[in-house]
């Protein structure tokens, strides 16, 4: 039997079958050449289109008849992952950005050059690199990052997004928002002397970033010391051991462990130098680890679950031939014609089509940057920290919850007792709080509960609170997910407490 009859016969009943998907194994006859299984590859999706059962009256069908989908084209795709650069301002974060979309191909000379002669005739010749992320005019004349940057690019078994955030402290809800998205955080660290001190000191941003990561969900961290090629360190391994031994024990209370989640690795952003290939012998003779790109390929990173109930924050939304909202899916897949429900508002809608990096997909899965273009919604009637989830299972809209909270550093004088008021971030949300009742201190120790009541905190106490917000949000409870039940709150620019939802209001 020839492969076009028996692809025809697959078509046939591949929908009751096989979930619209052929096995290449069923269509190769054993007298079949190779050439024949790749013309039988090529024809699959053809066949996955047209197999689609058109009126599926059970949804739960379609819908897991999508997973499934979902779960033979992951294994044809490479794995997908969001990077978060995060560091004190001027450690190089843009830069390294900039050089790792340079050296994977996705900047062609030319642009270099332009980039190169914009930044003289500004009389900044060592910034040409950041500005391939820093791509509006406020970020070049200042040189500093404001919006969180995004960018795209592949090694041999992953793509990556990277988003570049900013390190100055005015900016750190841009910040947040981009740690957020995160699955592995780079921490850019210059080398140089006098740098590393100034963003590692309290009230330097060094610290506070990298307390924000953990809260947000950034599980692995690849500690980069960048300018290791400036005149005053040369890549001298003393001063890169220096900066190893007063980081490692800092992640650790942070939250990390360093043996299994860091790895510390020597680069030079502005020239490229143990990024994409491992730095000569000759420049620095006491490195033998990885280079960067090979760092950020073997990251193991954290599974997902597709057949979950769908989850996706929206960080935001405009308008094009109807709405579009963006956001990361934390949860569940989602596929063309799906019908979903924007919380908090209970808005039905419908996937009208699905984005993944620019192009259009049928469907999408957990950990997917996307944009969905939605019918039944006017973009207005969106704001960015609404929740996009499956009608079955919706996300718990609340306008109170008990939280663990972790406090970090009070203002001066400021006393952390129930009518405390702070700004929350949880997942994409940025919203005023207060704090109700303080229920219990925990025993950093022994994590136990403390017995007596407890009317105020101090820094470093972990403290069982009622927080409430005005306006209803969506929130989970972390044991759940994660991903949108961690949270951080911060006052007049500083980050107070970090913390997670611990149990929700009973509908």
């Amino acid at each position: 039997m020839d492969i076009e009859a028996e692809i025809r016969e697959l078509q046939l009943d591949s929908a009751e079958d096989n979930n619209g998907v052929i096995n290449p194994e069923d269509a190769k006859p054993e007298e079949v050449e190779m050439t024949d299984k790749v013309e039988v590859e090529g024809m699959k999706d053809e066949v996955h289109r047209n197999s689609q059962p058109a009126k599926v009256k059970d949804k739960e069908a379609a819908a897991v008849e999508d997973v499934e989908a979902l779960d033979e084209k992951g294994k044809e795709k490479k794995r997908h992952l969001n990077v978060v650069f995060i560091g004190h301002v001027d450690a190089g974060k843009s830069t390294t950005g900039g050089q790792i979309l340079f050296l994977s191909g996705q900047v062609d000379d030319r642009t270099i050059q332009k980039y190169e002669k914009e930044a003289k005739d500004k009389s900044r010749e060592s910034w040409y690199m950041a500005y391939i992320m820093d791509t509006n005019e406020e970020e070049r004349v200042k040189g500093k990052t404001v919006e969180v940057g995004r960018a795209h690019f592949e090694t041999e078994t992953t793509r990556f997004t990277i988003l570049d955030a900013p390190g100055h402290k005015s900016y750190v809800p841009n910040m947040i928002s981009g740690a957020s998205q995160a699955d592995i955080g780079v921490l850019v660290i210059s080398a140089r002397k006098g740098e590393f001190e100034t963003g590692y000191e309290r009230g330097g941003q060094t610290r506070e970033h990298v307390q924000l990561a953990k809260t947000l969900g950034v599980a692995k961290l690849l500690v980069v010391v960048n300018k290791m090629d400036d005149h005053t360190v040369n890549w001298s391994k003393e001063r890169y051991d220096e900066i190893e031994s007063k980081m490692s024990p800092f992640l650790k209370s942070s939250g990390y462990n360093v043996k299994k989640d860091v790895q510390f690795l020597p680069i030079s952003g502005l020239i490229g130098t143990n990024m994409k290939t491992r730095v000569d012998k000759s420049i620095c003779p006491w490195w033998n680890g990885p280079c960067l790109f090979e760092a950020l390929d073997r990251i193991e990173v954290p599974l997902r679950d597709p057949k979950g109930p769908f989850r996706m924050p929206i960080i935001d939304k405009f308008k094009d031939m109807g709405t579009v909202v963006m956001g990361k899916v934390e949860s569940g897949s989602v596929c063309e014609g799906d019908s979903l429900l924007v919380m908090p508002n209970k808005a039905q809608v419908k996937v009208v089509a699905v984005y993944c990096d620019e192009n259009k997909v049928r469907c999408a899965g957990p950990g997917e940057n996307l944009r969905i273009r939605l019918s039944g919604i006017e973009d207005e009637d969106i704001l960015s920290g609404f929740v996009l989830s499956s009608v079955a299972k919706p996300i718990p809209a609340v306008t109170e919850f008990t939280a663990q909270l972790q406090i970090l550093e009070l203002l001066e004088n400021a006393i952390f007792t129930a009518g405390y008021k702070a700004v929350l971030h949880i997942h994409s949300i940025v919203e005023e709080c207060e704090i109700v009742e303080l229920l219990q201190q925990i025993d950093p120790k022994t994590r136990k509960p403390m017995k007596k009541k407890v009317l105020f905190v101090k820094n470093g106490a972990f403290v069982v609170c009622r927080v409430q917000v005005e306006n209803t949000i969506c929130v989970e409870k972390f044991a759940d997910f994660p991903q949108l039940g961690r949270f951080t709150l911060r006052t007049e620019g500083k980050t107070i407490a970090v913390g997670k939802v611990t149990d929700l209001p009973s509908a």
